[in-house]
């Protein structure tokens, strides 16, 4: 089999690994495209459509690109309502309007398990992606969303988190990143991702990796939801969370020096549709700050772009 050769209007694609495809159109746009879906993680429908869609919009958001539109993909099992169905759509396509974009279409299939996702087309200014390759030494790093997720969904399933929290995560997973986008593109950053089943520590270190730099995350800065410290000190173990803590398990490219395993727990917890990492050169700083406020957006300083290799938690 003959290797594939990319176009070069193909800006991002295999080769980079970075959360969504660019593709040029003209000098001065070029088409974002991803897909990503999963099974629903919280009862209601409406609520697992907005998360799905808020979810696989925010790959768009990462390149700092706008969305135009999506298409949906659903599993859906014979023996649940078509009622309930329609509720997770609405979701989805009332999640859409409120980026701007819309859904256009979509596929279904007969699946023994619920599953819901969207392929998300959007568009970016050539000169404006974000990128995870593009940390540089002495950056500052802000993180745009509260962190665990994956700890307060699976206390959920458990039956064992509070009804305030729940809301809290819901409202935290459907807040859409289209301003903390639109605020990195206007400060001129260049670097960003978005936090998503690799966990924090494990998606600054796929920027690490590929800009060839250090990370230092500053433990007791980032910013966590509601319950989430008290559910991660019970000992909590779930399938992606054990994944990511296995992978990591050997300290070379996430280091732990001085936490406790409640932070580390938090650092490698999987979460679905957190906020946006992104880089913060020292001359882009009052830009930043400016951006923020003009896009509404709420974000904590939570560490830096160090010399060497690797991502380092310390308190």
């Amino acid at each position: 089999m003959s290797e594939q050769r990319a176009p070069k209007e193909l800006l991002v694609g295999l080769e980079t690994s970075d959360d969504a495809a660019v593709y040029l159109v003209a000098p001065d746009v070029a088409i974002v495209e991803t897909l990503d879906f999963f099974p629903p993680i919280v009862d209601d429908a409406y609520a697992s459509g907005a998360i799905g869609a808020a979810n696989a919009m925010s790959d768009v958001y990462a390149m700092g690109g706008e969305v135009l539109f999506g298409l949906n993909i659903a599993a859906w099992p014979e023996d649940l309502s078509l009622e309930q169905l329609q509720r997770l759509f609405q979701g989805a396509t009332d999640k859409f309007a409120e980026a701007g974009g819309v859904i256009a279409g979509g596929h279904t299939v007969i699946d023994r398990e619920p599953k819901f996702g969207v392929a998300v087309t959007g568009r970016v200014r050539p000169d404006a992606i974000l990128l995870k390759s593009r940390l540089r030494a002495g950056d500052a790093l802000w993180l745009t969303k509260p962190i665990g997720t994956g700890v307060l969904t699976t206390a959920h399933k458990n039956g064992a988190l509070a009804p305030e929290d729940l809301a809290s995560v819901i409202a935290s997973m459907v807040e859409l990143n289209r301003g903390a986008a639109r605020a990195a593109v206007a400060a001129g950053l260049h670097a960003a991702t978005d936090i998503t089943g690799f966990g924090l520590a494990g998606h600054a270190h796929e920027m690490a990796e590929r800009s060839a730099v250090g990370v230092r995350i500053h433990a007791n800065a980032v910013p966590l939801l509601p319950g989430a410290r008290t559910h991660a000190e019970r000992g909590i173990s779930f399938g992606g969370l054990e994944r990511n803590q296995a992978y990591f398990a050997d300290g070379r490219r996430v280091g732990f020096d001085g936490v406790d395993e409640a932070a580390r727990t938090l650092a490698l917890d999987p979460q679905t549709s957190g906020g946006l990492l992104v880089a913060v050169p020292a001359a882009h700083a009052d830009e930043w700050e400016r951006a923020r406020a003009a896009n509404g957006v709420t974000a904590t300083r939570i560490g830096e772009v160090v010399g060497g290799s690797g991502v380092t938690v310390v308190p």
